[in-house]
């Protein structure tokens, strides 16, 4: 029997087929690798969505220094038993707490960083306290003229200046000097300058008032008592600008 005719389309299949043969290439390649044996997928169980991850609680507010102020003392008085007792104005240390000295209503309140190393019972007992009683009697200041307070009531090696102003310690000094209610405030020691609200980086030289609840005081910012005791130039600058304070005013005993 006569074979039946073979298709055109058939025909060329075959001749292609044909020319990859001869070509060499007898099976089929792709770029991408076939997953031959990867494993099946199983359906992911039916259930509640996941929860997305719950935001971390805001820090706690820093402990408020002093306590309740409602509480604090209403006299400079009751202030020294207060500084000396009330738990949350540090956080304890080795050196004992240092009561202020001086009289009420003051000519001159200075205000230092903290108690001297040494100091047990009486603050600035070593030679930053003799420094500055040596200042006062050359300014005409008898020792009853002169009131005596530190930002802080123990000495610290390295307390933290920034959490005590967060946590109120500039309020408490503030409190302080209205009680004691003096004419003129000489703060010595750039530690206490982020305490009233200012930036140490700004210097303190056109500083002229220390403001405090319900009022202001005239006041002058220089060096703490440790620099000035290693450094004659800046004991000279305290005195000159001292000096351009006050107008070269002198305090007698009356």
């Amino acid at each position: 029997m006569p074979q039946p005719a073979q298709s055109p389309l058939a025909s060329d299949i075959a001749a292609a087929l044909d020319w990859w043969r001869t070509a060499g290439v007898d099976a089929a390649y792709r770029d991408t690798a076939e997953p031959w044996l990867a494993e099946k997928e199983e359906p992911a169980p039916a259930g509640p969505a996941p929860r997305s991850a719950a935001a971390a609680p805001p820090p706690p507010a820093p402990a408020r220094v002093g306590g309740d102020r409602a509480q604090w003392p209403q006299t400079l008085d009751t202030f020294a038993d207060w500084w000396l007792n009330e738990g949350s104005l540090d956080e304890g240390g080795l050196s004992p707490r240092v009561a202020p000295r001086g009289p009420l209503g003051a000519e001159l309140m200075i205000v230092v960083p903290m108690p001297e190393d040494a100091d047990r019972e009486t603050l600035l007992s070593g030679p930053q306290g003799r420094l500055l009683g040596a200042f006062a009697v050359a300014a005409g200041l008898s020792a009853d003229q002169v009131y005596y307070a530190a930002a802080l009531p123990r000495h610290e090696t390295l307390p933290d200046w920034a959490g005590l102003r967060a946590g109120g310690m500039g309020d408490v000094l503030g409190h302080h000097v209205a009680l004691a209610r003096p004419k003129r405030v000489l703060v010595l020691g750039q530690n206490i300058l982020p305490l009233i609200g200012h930036d140490p980086a700004q210097g303190a030289q056109n500083l002229r008032t220390f403001n405090h609840e319900g009022g202001a005081v005239p006041a002058l910012f220089e060096a703490g008592p440790e620099r000035l005791l290693g450094n004659g130039k800046l004991r000279a600058r305290l005195w000159r600008r001292w000096l351009e304070w006050t107008d070269g005013q002198k305090w007698d005993d009356g």
